[in-house]
């Protein structure tokens, strides 16, 4: 992947690892554009960084997937990289009252508009690579997060599939695996033993300029190598507490 002189739409890009993605593209050379629904949040990175292109969307809704891609298609044809990076974890059990409610949400913004995304954006003339983040829990999941590792575990899948499917359209697809960062993901405080977004973004931008379409980070790193017993003991001691 071209790592300069791109115009980018990167979805959450104005918090957490979306929020690194959109610094390091910018000292790269890129124009940016970052939809979230939080329109507060949107006008905190714009301050910060007024060349930024912002949009308000609600990407777990189908129609605003849709007004997103009309008004893109529109005013920036010439887009040529799509970062689907917006994502939720939801921490609760199956017996919870409002599981089921909470697991919609979740598919939604996790699965359903990825998914979306890519159908509507390979139609413009200039898209040149796709980039989806995942997890390291893709590969083993926590039961803390059981949906949030399945819909996780479906992007990986869903990736492979794509780099397969859009080859004949000179569309590269980039799989990004965190591993767990000092994030807001999920909750305050949860991941502040983490390793910092930076360490993270700066390993990113290494392997892209390598040219690797599978971008791994300690953890994930290690769990995407892991054979069949290691995974299996890994889920057991991640697990043991529950």
């Amino acid at each position: 992947m071209n790592l300069n002189n791109n115009k980018i739409l990167i979805t959450g890009g104005a918090s957490g690892i979306g929020l690194g993605l959109t610094e390091q593209f910018i000292k790269n050379n890129n124009t940016i554009i970052i939809c979230g629904r939080r329109e507060s949040q949107l006008k905190e990175v714009s301050k910060k960084f007024p060349a930024i292109i912002t949009k308000v969307c609600d990407l777990s809704k189908v129609e605003e997937r849709t007004k997103l891609y009309q008004w893109i298609n529109e005013n920036h044809q010439d887009l040529s990289v799509l970062i689907n990076n917006a994502g939720i974890q939801q921490w609760m059990s199956v017996s919870d009252a409002n599981f089921y409610e909470r697991a919609e949400e979740e598919i939604a913004i996790n699965i359903q508009a990825p998914v979306h995304l890519t159908h509507l954006f390979i139609q413009l003339p200039n898209l040149k690579a796709i980039l989806n983040v995942s997890s390291g829990l893709s590969f083993v999941p926590l039961t803390k997060v059981p949906v949030y590792c399945a819909t996780k575990a479906f992007i990986h899948s869903f990736t492979l599939s794509m780099r397969h499917l859009l080859t004949p359209k000179n569309i590269e697809v980039i799989e990004i695996i965190p591993p767990a960062l000092n994030t807001d993901l999920g909750g305050k405080g949860l991941h502040d033993h983490a390793p910092p977004v930076q360490l993270f973004i700066d390993a990113v931008f290494k392997q892209l300029e390598e040219g690797k379409n599978e971008i791994t980070f300690g953890f994930s790193e290690a769990m995407s190598k892991s054979g069949p017993e290691e995974l299996k003991s890994t889920f057991a001691r991640m697990n043991s507490s529950q």
